[in-house]
């Protein structure tokens, strides 16, 4: 079994003091050794961020790819080898301002990977920049008169682009999360969890609005109805903000409507030689 001597690296956690991306990656290194997630059969990617870094610190195959393409890397990933765990870290800036359109359309095609959104709403790494999640009205280096655009909703577009698991978690509830992250693994098709953090350097106040805002949603909920789940997905304010799974469907997995790769994985499958030569006479 997967422990975390296994996971751990040379590096040490650098992030700022009580960034949230501390409780993600507890969050995480648990999971995996709840569920034996190993460098055999588990594969991590991320763009670019403060959340990025965290492919330094679990010792697992990794891949960073540009601003705003975690995304399309993780389902190159999944589409050669569809056998393995394929979790994206990416932030709000990273997936929904660079990446806005590889958000949509790897919900719409339903790829069986699991995203975990860092959502601080501002640009951490470059110093605190308003992101596309970042509150109307929020001052920041890029506003300073306060931020004249309407945040997206990232759970909300997840579920209108076609995703089939969509939650919510707090970076602080590192239990909570934990079982989140293996909910959302286990689930076959796209699984995005929007874990609210605080970016403690930039745009700490969020931290306390959070805790004081956020509630679990109940037994009596039903995550399959679709209507509800959107409805959630666009609640915010006071003591409005839903955490736990907003939406579930099953569904086939883009993987798994592929002929070519439904049955085995593509790396699995022999390269065919042809001799082309006669086609290169045709031309001479």
């Amino acid at each position: 079994m997967t422990t975390l001597a296994d996971l751990t690296t040379p590096c040490k956690p650098n992030w700022c003091p009580g960034c949230g991306d501390f409780g993600i990656w507890t969050a995480f290194r648990n999971a995996a050794t709840k569920e034996n997630w190993n460098v055999g059969n588990t594969v991590i990617t991320a763009g670019i961020g403060c959340h990025g870094h965290i492919i330094n610190f679990v010792k697992l195959p990794a891949f960073e790819g540009l601003h705003g393409r975690a995304l399309p890397v993780a389902t190159g990933v999944k589409m050669a080898n569809h056998k393995l765990n394929v979790f994206v870290f990416t932030g709000d800036g990273d997936s929904l301002g660079e990446g806005g359109n590889h958000w949509v359309h790897t919900c719409r095609r339903n790829h069986d990977i699991t995203i975990i959104l860092h959502d601080n709403a501002i640009y951490g790494l470059t110093t605190g920049q308003t992101s596309p999640a970042s509150q109307k009205g929020f001052k920041s280096k890029s506003t300073p008169e306060g931020n004249p655009d309407e945040p997206i909703r990232p759970l909300a577009l997840a579920i209108a682009a076609g995703a089939t698991f969509v939650a919510r978690g707090s970076a602080y509830e590192h239990e909570r999360l934990t079982e989140l992250i293996i909910a959302a693994n286990n689930h076959k098709g796209i699984a995005i969890i929007d874990v609210l953090q605080a970016c403690m350097s930039f745009n700490p106040e969020v931290a306390d609005y959070y805790k004081a805002n956020t509630y679990y949603l109940g037994d009596d909920y039903n995550p399959k109805d679709k209507n509800a789940a959107f409805t959630k997905a666009l609640e915010w304010g006071e003591k409005s903000i839903p955490l736990g799974i907003l939406y579930k469907e099953e569904k086939p997995s883009y993987e798994m409507e592929i002929p070519q790769i439904a049955q085995k994985p593509l790396v699995s499958t022999p390269p065919l030689k042809r001799n082309i030569q006669t086609l290169f006479k045709q031309y001479l």
